[in-house]
């Protein structure tokens, strides 16, 4: 996927803070990382230096990182969540599975990065499960595929912008 053709993601403005906050830490460390790596590689034959392939593995997560935040940062819609008559991103939903009208759950859909906002589960709306009730109404039924295979039936409860 192209960077213009990537999706939105909500995030609220405390999520979206925390996150540049990471990013500028991720970069402020850069030259401490570098460091490491250069003071590994002095230590001599590179082949065999534990400490170098585990400083250079590490450099490789943390750019990794920054990369991935730089983009969600860049794509992101900041702010309230959406007020929607269907369920879209930003919504809280409530959920219950056909095979067992008692089995109920509620959840976020949105991106798993403002999970540390809150206590609800996060499910993506690239998920399974995001995409059947993408667009759905309270009362409506939608079918998905499990990752093993199955397909299941959920009905939409209720849904609401998140407000946290």
């Amino acid at each position: 996927m192209s960077s213009s053709e990537a999706p939105h993601t909500w995030l609220s403005q405390d999520a979206f803070d925390r996150l540049q906050a990471e990013l500028d830490e991720l970069i402020a460390g850069r030259p401490v990382i570098a460091a490491e790596i250069n003071a590994r590689r002095e230590e001599g034959d590179l082949r065999e230096n534990g400490g170098y392939h585990a400083a250079r593995e590490e450099q490789g997560k943390q750019e990794f990182r920054i990369t991935y935040l730089k983009e969600l940062l860049r794509t992101a819609e900041v702010g309230e969540a959406p007020k929607a008559d269907k369920v879209a991103p930003g919504t809280v939903v409530t959920i219950y599975f056909d095979d067992d009208a008692s089995d109920v759950e509620t959840f976020l859909l949105g991106s798993r990065e403002i999970s540390a906002t809150t206590d609800l589960t996060v499910y993506s709306p690239e998920s399974a499960l995001g995409k059947a009730i993408l667009g759905a109404g309270a009362g409506q039924t939608v079918t998905y595929t499990a990752p093993s295979g199955a397909d299941i039936k959920v009905t939409v409860v209720k849904f609401s912008p998140f407000g946290g």
